[in-house]
C-alpha cells in the first residue's frame, strides 16, 4: 500500500469547524465540534495526474462537481479529536485510493483437477440415481 503523507497536501486541505447534531445537550448547542474538511483534488498539487485519476476514479461518490472531497466528522465531543480523525480518514481513504490493483493471470485446470471433478460428477450423480424407486412388489 502507498504510503499517504498528510504534510504533503496539508495546506490545501480547508477545515470548517460547526456544531454537531443529535443529542449532547448544552455542549452541542453551545460548541462547535464537528468538523468539515474539504481537499480539491483537481487543483492539487500533492499528485500526479495518473494519481489524481486514480482517486477520482475510486473516491468518485465522495467526490462533488467542483472535485472537492468533502468529510463531515462529528464522532467525538472534542474539536481536536473530530479534526484528528477526520485527517486520519482522508489519508486512509487515499492510501486505499492509490492501490494499483493486481492483473488477474488467466490460468488453466490441470488433468489431476479436470479428472477429480469428473470423478465427483459421476459420483453424485449415481448418488442420486440410486434415490429412486426400490424395486420389488410393493402395492
Amino acid at each position: 500500500m502507498p504510503k499517504v503523507f498528510l504534510h504533503n497536501f496539508e495546506h490545501e486541505l480547508d477545515e470548517k469547524f460547526v456544531t454537531a447534531g443529535g443529542p449532547g445537550g448544552q455542549n452541542v448547542n453551545k460548541v462547535a465540534t464537528a468538523v468539515q474538511i474539504r481537499w480539491n483534488v483537481k487543483t492539487s498539487h500533492a499528485f500526479d495526474d495518473e494519481q489524481k485519476w486514480m482517486i477520482r476514479r475510486a473516491l468518485a461518490n465522495r467526490i462533488n462537481e467542483a472535485g472537492e472531497l468533502v468529510l463531515f466528522i462529528q464522532t467525538h465531543r472534542s474539536q481536536a479529536r473530530n479534526r484528528e480523525e477526520a485527517r486520519e480518514r482522508l489519508v486512509e481513504m487515499l492510501e486505499k485510493a492509490l492501490v494499483k490493483p493486481r492483473r488477474r493471470v488467466a490460468t488453466k485446470p490441470s488433468k489431476a483437477q479436470k479428472q477429480r471433478r469428473l470423478e465427483g460428477k459421476a459420483h453424485r450423480s449415481e448418488t442420486k440415481r440410486n434415490r429412486g424407486r426400490v424395486g420389488g412388489d410393493q402395492g
